[in-house]
């Protein structure tokens, strides 16, 4: 497996892993990255992401570290720029296949949909196996990757607005205010209106709700 040199400060600049790739002979990196692992409701959603050398990573950053105003210009440009993929997983076969099973073969199916295939994978937190080509996982990915932060905007992005339409086909539960995470606005809509289609039933959070219904 190939390594990133030693003694990095990864945090200056996020390019770093993908040049001490591409210098070892991986000319396509790739970073991927979910959102929406602890929400109540909606999709669990996934972007794989490979950065041309040349890109301007000015504004690229961990999506959480952005407003959604930042995220969605950055997305813009991503999308535009950049080689990409994004898939979701719905809140009925998470709750069927358990959410880390899900997980990972969602962000397996990200990396095989790219064409062509990267020739590396930087993966946010734990190694995935079974990818396509070879990975490393990343401590704080999000944070110190640019492929993989440019996949957790990607996903970001795509999951919020997926949630913002969700809230006109079921009002109520004000999903554009929340996409979906535990909030005490969503906990007291569920206690009004019971659950939806998109919440998971499954999830340890979502019995204790149901019990107190």
């Amino acid at each position: 497996m190939a390594s990133v040199p030693l003694g990095m400060d990864l945090t200056l600049d996020l390019s770093r892993y993908e040049r001490a790739l591409r210098a070892q002979g991986f000319a396509l990196v790739a970073g991927v990255d979910e959102v929406g692992r602890g929400a109540l409701a909606g999709p669990l959603v996934a972007a794989a992401v490979i950065v041309p050398e040349d890109f301007d990573l000015d504004g690229i950053r961990d999506s959480k570290q952005l407003t959604a105003m930042q995220r969605e210009r950055a997305y813009e440009r991503i999308v535009a720029s950049c080689r990409w993929v994004v898939r979701r997983i719905e809140p009925n076969v998470l709750d069927v296949r358990g959410l880390h099973r899900s997980n990972l073969a969602l962000l397996r199916r990200c990396v095989r949909a790219l064409d062509p295939w990267p020739d590396y994978v930087l993966t946010d937190g734990f190694p995935v196996r079974g990818m396509p080509c070879t990975s490393l996982g990343v401590k704080k990915g999000d944070a110190v990757a640019a492929s993989i932060a440019a996949a957790s905007i990607v996903a970001k992005v795509t999951r919020d607005r997926f949630m913002h339409r969700a809230d006109a086909v079921h009002p109520g539960w004000e999903f554009a205010t929340h996409v979906g995470y535990s909030t005490p606005e969503h906990r007291d809509a569920i206690q009004r209106l019971g659950v939806s289609p998109l919440h998971r039933l499954s999830f340890q959070s979502m019995a204790y709700q149901q019990l107190a219904l």
